[in-house]
């Protein structure tokens, strides 16, 4: 049976991923942060479900968990590795608190190093394994190469996913092990029914206190909008089996408006934004 980890699997994509998964017959090994949730996973995915319990930043929470997984591959390779994990802050940059910044980073950006070193044995980089090489299979954002304002911490997270996953793949040729990016815009998770309950109160006395608002209540509105997290389970299942997979695959509800901003000039963008959200100066 093969086999795949996904971190972050109790909800979102990480969740459309093992179900996917584990529907097509792979043994999913999913990460977890709370063992009520791996139980859960268990009882809604079946015996192919294996949950793991760890925070992606715990390098020895991460690396018992490797061990557990190497131990139940008993010498065989993963066939794939979903670096989905992560967290969104928000806020105008001016005045997050940076406490906030580094917790962004640490997650979207350390924590996905942290998880790779741990399995890259595992997908084949230990020569002694037997089977074919492993993949693995980056969780970017539409937002890793368009950046929206009040997003800064989540956007710079995902552009440096972006560098890191193409300096990762050319490193691991020597392996014979690729890295793959999927690229999504807004999912339909239970984030955006979140989203009005975020408190901005801490903004109240700066200039961005309204322009919050309109992004929130852009975000309430058209969030629920959004991909499914099984069609990104099938997108990732695709970059998994595929025999010459693309580098990169961008996956959108609004295509067309996902063009426009990459191909109309930055500071256009930069108007159509700042009309919409009020941020222009008058």
């Amino acid at each position: 049976m093969k086999s795949v980890v996904v971190t972050g699997s109790s909800t979102g994509i990480g969740w459309g991923a093992a179900k996917v998964l584990t529907r097509k017959g792979f043994r999913v090994f999913g990460s977890v942060r709370k063992p009520g949730d791996g139980e859960r996973l268990r009882r809604e995915l079946g015996a192919n479900f294996v949950p793991l319990l760890f925070d992606v930043t715990d390098v020895e929470a991460v690396n018992a968990a490797a061990k557990l997984v190497s131990d139940a591959l008993a010498g065989e390779t993963l066939f794939g590795l979903v670096n989905n994990a992560g967290v969104a802050i928000a806020g105008p940059l001016l005045y997050l608190k940076i406490d906030e910044f580094r917790h962004q980073l640490e997650v979207n950006l350390t924590g996905q190093v942290i998880v790779t070193q741990a399995f890259a044995p595992l997908l084949g980089v230990d020569a002694q394994r037997k089977g074919r090489r492993g993949r693995i299979v980056m969780i970017s954002s539409v937002g890793g190469r368009n950046a929206n304002p009040f997003m800064a911490p989540y956007c710079a997270s995902k552009f440096g996913l972006e560098g890191l996953s193409e300096s990762l793949r050319r490193e691991l040729m020597l392996f014979g092990i690729d890295v793959v990016v999927i690229a999504p815009g807004a999912v339909a998770t239970q984030i955006w029914t979140k989203a009005e309950e975020i408190d901005t109160s801490q903004y109240d006395d700066t200039p961005y206190r309204g322009k919050l608002e309109n992004v929130l209540s852009y975000a309430v509105t058209n969030g629920p909008k959004g991909l499914k997290p099984e069609q990104l389970g099938k997108a990732i299942h695709h970059a998994l089996i595929t025999r010459k997979p693309k580098w990169r695959y961008t996956l959108t509800p609004e295509p067309l408006q996902n063009f426009i901003l990459n191909t109309l000039p930055k500071r256009v963008v930069d108007r159509m934004i700042g009309g919409r959200l009020g941020l222009l100066r008058r």
